[in-house]
């Protein structure tokens, strides 16, 4: 879940250009040091391009700060990749999470003991103060001097690189159209590359292909079902915040499953009608929980408002919450969604 202003939430996708710079051959005592801090597969200086600017590494990034943004895709990948001991300060945090462990590692992380702003997340000064050598933001407008926040310019004269999701790179970070999971892959590889651990990445990467193609298989030439993903408590009602364009459409498309209210203009979310939501046929129900203190009431109470869904009728429902978005956990949400809608393919 992305970035989250007047309950907005952006879905972000990723893909960074990365090139290496420098490529002798490497001292072996220097080789020593390297393996110690990674892989010794990343070759430094390297040179990424972000946001069409680039940025110069002379080494694996050692004092992180993950800014909030209402995601938690950057510091998931980072713990996923073995690299929690980077972070100096973490904003992200969902309070959930479908991998077991997952919310625990992210509570345990350090904050920095800043006091976040109204937008739930880290000011100019205080960003400063923590002397960062690399800044993660889920988007452009988290580098802007007008909300408050520490530039690209004034974190780069401090010695800090800073990163973008390319796709929203743009100041409200809005992403047009559906992102896919190999956005999140993306993020996986180009987070392996600057921190040099690229073989990681290639570990959790090819992991993930291989359940998420598993239960594709199973479910493969079965007719798509039509799930509604709705998130209780995001807008004015339960029915103002329903999935529109986003990842989940891959995720579904992969799980043998459909979205009936994806958007073709690209709207991230939708605001259906009670009305419309009773003829519609919903085949199946996913609450997204995002500080959701009990997201399976959440949906059982929407389920008793249309018992003529199939849905309602089979107590069909699943209550994800970071595996829909981006981040290194699709596969999960693959597998999990596959089984709820074609349980006789397992």
């Amino acid at each position: 879940m992305q970035r989250k202003p007047a309950a907005v939430l952006v879905i972000a996708a990723l893909a960074l250009t990365v090139t290496a710079c420098g490529g002798a051959s490497t001292p072996a005592t220097d080789a020593a040091t390297t393996l110690a801090a990674g892989e010794g597969k990343t070759h430094y200086p390297l040179t990424i391009t972000n946001c069409g600017k680039q940025y110069t590494f002379s080494k694996a990034p050692s004092r992180v700060v993950v800014m909030n943004g209402g995601s938690v895709a950057e510091v998931s990948s980072l713990l996923a990749l073995g690299l929690g001991n980077r972070v100096v300060a973490n904003a992200q945090n969902y309070g959930a999470s479908d991998v077991p462990g997952r919310a625990d590692a992210i509570k345990a992380l350090p904050t920095g003991g800043i006091k976040l702003n109204d937008q739930q997340d880290i000011p100019r000064e205080a960003m400063l103060s923590l002397r960062p050598d690399f800044v993660i933001s889920t988007y452009e407008g988290g580098f802007s001097s007008d909300n408050g926040f520490a530039t690209r310019d004034d974190l780069a004269k401090v010695g800090a690189n800073t990163y973008v999701p390319e796709h929203a790179c743009g100041a409200t970070g809005m992403v047009a159209g559906n992102p896919t999971i190999q956005n999140s892959y993306d993020l996986l590889g180009d987070l392996g590359k600057i921190f040099d651990v690229p073989g990681k990445a290639d570990q959790v990467i090819a992991a993930s292909r291989q359940k998420a193609t598993a239960a594709a298989d199973k479910v493969r030439g079965k007719p798509a079902r039509n799930v509604m993903l709705v998130f209780p408590g995001m807008g004015a009602d339960d029915f103002s915040s329903i999935a529109a364009a986003g990842m989940w459409n891959d995720i579904l498309a992969k799980a043998g499953a459909t979205n009936p209210f994806n958007d073709p203009a690209g709207a991230e979310f939708a605001t259906v009608s009670k009305e419309k939501l009773a003829t519609a046929p919903i085949d199946a129900l996913i609450v997204v929980n995002y500080m959701n203190p009990d997201p399976d009431g959440s949906a059982k109470k929407i389920l008793a408002q249309f018992p003529q869904w199939d849905a309602t009728k089979n107590n069909r429902f699943l209550v994800l919450s970071d595996s829909i978005y981006l981040g290194p956990s699709n596969d999960v949400a693959v597998d999990k969604i596959a089984r709820l809608v074609h349980p006789d393919a397992f």
